[in-house]
């Protein structure tokens, strides 16, 4: 297990989980490192489509090739961060010439639909989204009227989301039958999910979120349990990291160690 820490930010009954002081893992060759990146969650179901080629020497891989979107490209650099025997990464990937340009529609729905597909109890695979100057519109059909607005709570948040306008209806109770048998097979495959990808899933859902974006956490997972540690402004946000953490696909547990930091009263 790789703890790293990345731009925006579980308890005790389990810090001896985290807080080993001899190494868990031997350091990895070549071969090794390179075949667990391309085996792990992430590359085989977010950046299948990408052209990626890992080289490693002496503990750091360097990435080189083309990905279809900036969050590829962090997705790809932050999971093999989280290898053992990784110390380092170069990433030297790049946006393929057919990439959208930050701030667009195309990047934006981009950048939703990767919000949809971290998490678990979203439906992703059927949900349509439209995008025009920032209002993004959705439309499909969602299991429950409750489903149906988590989906507009957690894509209004998106960065650069200005309105949210969702139009999917909820399903009907013949139809539920068949989105409960795809959200356990969701569930099923979120339980295998190695802990390199749902770092990897956790710090760029945070990074994408608009009320997580600027928080210092530190990610660390391992069988599948998150431990967040870091600073938040109060516990708003601070409960906000984790009820996005604990929706992200493999994570079966949060444990919250971030501070709260205290607000001094002002005198006059």
């Amino acid at each position: 297990m790789k703890k790293t820490t990345y731009r925006f930010g579980l308890l005790g009954t389990v810090a001896s989980m985290f807080s080993l002081n001899v190494p868990l893992f031997a350091a990895e060759t070549d071969d090794s490192v390179t075949s667990s990146a391309k085996q792990s969650y992430v590359f085989r179901n977010y950046l299948k489509g990408d052209d990626i080629t890992l080289q490693y020497d002496s503990g750091v891989v360097t990435l080189t090739g083309t990905v279809s979107d900036e969050f590829h490209q962090s997705l790809a650099r932050e999971t093999v961060a989280s290898l053992p025997g990784v110390t380092d990464v170069n990433n030297r990937l790049e946006k393929n010439a057919a990439a959208s340009s930050v701030n667009t529609d195309a990047w934006l729905i981009a950048k939703v639909q990767f919000a949809l597909l971290c998490h678990q109890n979203l439906n992703a695979t059927n949900i349509q989204v439209i995008s025009k100057d920032g209002i993004v519109t959705l439309r499909g059909a969602a299991t429950s009227t409750a489903q149906k607005n988590l989906t507009t709570e957690y894509i209004k948040d998106v960065g650069g989301v200005k309105k949210v306008k969702n139009e999917m209806t909820v399903a009907t109770v013949t139809a539920k039958a068949g989105w409960e048998n795809m959200s356990q097979k969701m569930t099923n495959i979120g339980e295998s999910i190695d802990d390199a990808s749902i770092t990897a899933l956790v710090k760029t859902a945070l990074l994408y979120h608009r009320s997580t974006t600027a928080l210092i956490i530190t990610v660390e997972t391992k069988d599948g349990v998150v431990k967040l540690e870091g600073k938040a402004r109060n516990w708003s946000e601070k409960n906000l990291a984790t009820k996005l953490v604990i929706d992200i696909h493999g994570v079966k547990m949060v444990f919250n160690n971030m501070a709260v930091e205290k607000i001094v009263a002002m005198t006059h």
